[in-house]
């Protein structure tokens, strides 16, 4: 039997720590083996775009300046781009008048005698015979980057918002829209999440060109929505109300947070409904503007003009003094109207009692506090 020699201990114990610390390395690297890949991978497709890009740019210069001619000349547009500041989840999405979106198809090179883009005729580029699928999407709030009002497919394919990990499509619902003759109707579609995790905390809608189903030659550039805010259903219960109606509650005005402390100052005073806080207004702004005696000015005033665009409807009041004059009011205590009754008979009342007159308001303020009691009457009341 060999034995090994005693100086050579030192040696074959430094070769057993290599070993061990490279085993060590060699398992913290295989830990790490995926992020690395990924982040590499990643640097590598942006510097690979970033690179592609210029020289495309560079080397081809003829053939971007065609890309953005052609791209000039027909344009998806959504007819009304702007929508309500803020959606929510699980609501159909629709404009501003509560109507559902509509996409038109227009020739960037025309346009009509106020200005505005005009409809690309039936029979211009064979769009009477062939039906052309579009896609809408969602897209990042600060798309475009520059402000510009044209822009690449691929910076627009660049800057749709897909959904977040573990969660279900973005958008949902009739995503495909088929335009006829440069009219398209959306149909219904809502957001499934929220826009809170996005950089900008805004999202926009797009509409795209299904490929394969343009016939044309010239680029359709695509359609973009202005950008808005989506917040969870469930917020939807403390949303405002544009354009307010008489019996909405009166937290549906601007300024006023649903259980916040102007909400109980009004309350505690008997205004609950837009109507209540209208009605004041008319008749005593002094008063109104009192019991919100900690609202701002430029609050005040927000507040005021939302209450001011209120649907009022045809229903009339009639209120009748002491003596034979009768008013007739509208829902917020306006004056419509001031007769004298002889008999039954309504006549139009002497110049001097005017609307403006201190025995008139005094009625006014009579009938608003006698509301419940007043008469109501047709619209032809003065027919």
């Amino acid at each position: 039997m060999e034995y090994c020699d005693a100086g050579s201990f030192p040696e074959l114990f430094s070769v057993i720590g290599k070993v061990i610390k490279l085993n060590s390395m060699n398992k913290h690297l295989s830990d790490l083996e995926p992020w690395l890949r990924r982040l590499v991978n990643e640097e590598l497709e942006n510097a690979l775009r970033r690179c592609n890009s210029h020289l495309f740019t560079r080397f081809h210069p003829l053939e971007n300046q065609a890309e953005v001619e052609t791209s000039s000349c027909l344009q998806l547009m959504f007819s009304k781009k702007v929508l309500p500041s803020t959606l929510f989840t699980a609501s159909k999405i629709a404009d501003m008048d509560n109507n559902p979106l509509q996409l038109v198809l227009v020739d960037q090179r025309s346009t009509s005698t106020t200005g505005d883009r005009v409809l690309v005729p039936k029979a211009d580029h064979d769009l009477s015979l062939y039906p052309i699928k579009i896609e809408i999407v969602v897209l990042n709030g600060e798309f475009p980057l520059r402000g510009d009002e044209t822009w690449s497919s691929e910076e627009f394919n660049q800057s749709i918002v897909k959904e977040r990990a573990g969660k279900r499509p973005l958008l949902a619902g009739e995503l495909c829209v088929t335009m006829r003759e440069g009219l398209g109707l959306v149909g219904d579609i809502e957001f499934t999440d929220n826009s809170s995790w996005i950089r900008c905390r805004e999202f926009r809608l797009g509409a795209k060109v299904v490929p394969g189903s343009y016939k044309g030659t010239a680029r359709i550039q695509e359609a973009i929505t202005e950008s808005f805010v989506v917040k969870d259903h469930r917020g939807e219960s403390y949303k405002k109300k544009h354009p307010p109606m008489l019996e909405d509650e009166v937290w549906r005005l601007e300024k006023i947070g649903k259980h916040g402390t102007f909400h109980k100052k009004l309350s505690s005073q008997g205004i609950n409904s837009v109507q209540d806080f209208l009605k004041l207004y008319v008749v005593d702004t002094p008063r109104l503007r009192e019991i919100l005696a900690g609202m701002s000015e430029k609050m005040w005033e927000v507040t005021t003009r939302h209450a001011s665009t209120c649907v009022l409807g045809n229903k009339l009041y009639r209120f009748q003094g002491n003596d034979n004059c009768v008013i007739v009011l509208n829902p917020i205590c306006h004056v419509v109207g001031a007769f004298i009754d002889v008999d039954g008979q309504l006549f139009p009342a002497a110049p001097d009692l005017s609307v403006e007159t201190n025995y008139i308001q005094s009625l006014v303020r009579a009938a608003y506090e006698n509301w419940n009691s007043l008469q109501e009457v047709q619209g032809n009341y003065f027919e």
